[in-house]
């Protein structure tokens, strides 16, 4: 199992400060491969067209089924690191980077729509010859493992949504900011990171600031694809027919919702629920828009439960 956030990664800072010539980026790289290392992960890539696909895996495959975690608008991989530290024993993990983002490619002139990932999925997942699995996914990662179970029911064992986006019959705080010309989750200068931290999540965990400042500097640098992609949910006005997909879901559905998400009102979590056959919503107190960062102990244990394998 995992150690907490912290208790992994200040060793690894004072050694890195020690020994390296203290760069942001070279701390950033120790302590992201430390923490990945923690949780029994290991980075990988796959050609899937013209593209490079990112993704973790377990260092050591195990015996267990197969887990596949899909991130969120803006995120990436790394997003499920804290999670997986509490999976990797038992199950094999791929978690993986969506085109657009962390270190997969970043085309500008592909489909970015909610039914274009869940398609790019597919072929990912094709391509790395993984099938008959359990698919986790948070916000706009938790739509495409919707709309990938609806559309390839004989591939997926189960389905976990944190937060997840396609629905806002309820409105958030983050529509209110969006009509008005301000999206929080587009950092685009200095300190627009943090206030995107302190927005999507309401219990943080603690992050040094070298770590941030490499952190802010990706996001901002990834300013002009994430617009693009922003833009294609957006504009794809296809609630409807996302409403109608999620009905053919025949895989059980887990729903995990922080009550203190304002990127996602956690309302439309029962409108979730109503639609997706043989589905059930779990409400998160004190919890926002990513419970498997803000509380990764508890959402493994939920995930445990729902599909019957709890922790030994």
């Amino acid at each position: 199992m995992q150690r907490p956030f912290m208790l992994n990664l200040l060793p690894v800072l004072i050694i890195s400060l020690l020994l390296s010539a203290c760069s942001r980026q070279s701390i950033y790289d120790t302590a992201i491969g430390f923490e990945r290392s923690s949780a029994g992960l290991e980075t990988a890539t796959v050609p899937v067209g013209d593209m490079e696909i990112a993704y973790l895996r377990n260092h050591q495959m195990v015996e267990g089924d197969t887990i596949v975690m899909i991130h969120g608008f803006g995120a990436n991989k790394d997003n499920w690191t804290r999670l997986a530290g509490h999976l990797t024993d038992d199950f094999n993990v791929y978690a993986i980077d969506l085109p657009g983002h962390g270190d997969s490619s970043k085309p500008l002139d592909i489909g970015y729509r909610l039914e274009d990932q869940a398609g790019y999925l597919a072929k990912i997942l094709e391509a790395l010859s993984v099938d008959d699995v359990h698919i986790i996914g948070n916000s706009m990662g938790g739509a495409i493992t919707a709309l990938y179970a609806a559309n390839y029911p004989g591939k997926v064992k189960s389905a976990v949504l944190f937060d997840p986006a396609g629905i806002l019959e309820y409105e958030s705080e983050l529509v209110d900011l969006v009509m008005e010309g301000d999206n929080p989750l587009i950092p685009r200068k200095p300190g627009d990171f943090e206030r995107l931290m302190e927005f999507a999540l309401e219990k943080e965990p603690f992050v040094p600031w070298p770590i941030m400042g490499v952190m802010e500097e990706r996001a901002i640098a990834n300013r002009e694809v994430n617009e693009v992609i922003f833009a294609a949910i957006r504009d794809a006005g296809f609630e409807s027919d996302f409403r109608n997909a999620i009905t053919r879901i025949q895989a059980p559905v887990l729903i995990i919702w922080g009550k203190k998400d304002r990127v996602i009102n956690y309302r439309n979590g029962e409108v979730f629920a109503t639609a997706i056959p043989n589905a059930r919503l779990e409400l998160m107190d004190g919890i926002g828009h990513a419970p498997m960062v803000e509380a990764p102990a508890e959402s493994a244990e939920l995930f445990r439960t729902f599909i019957g394998q709890p922790a030994e």
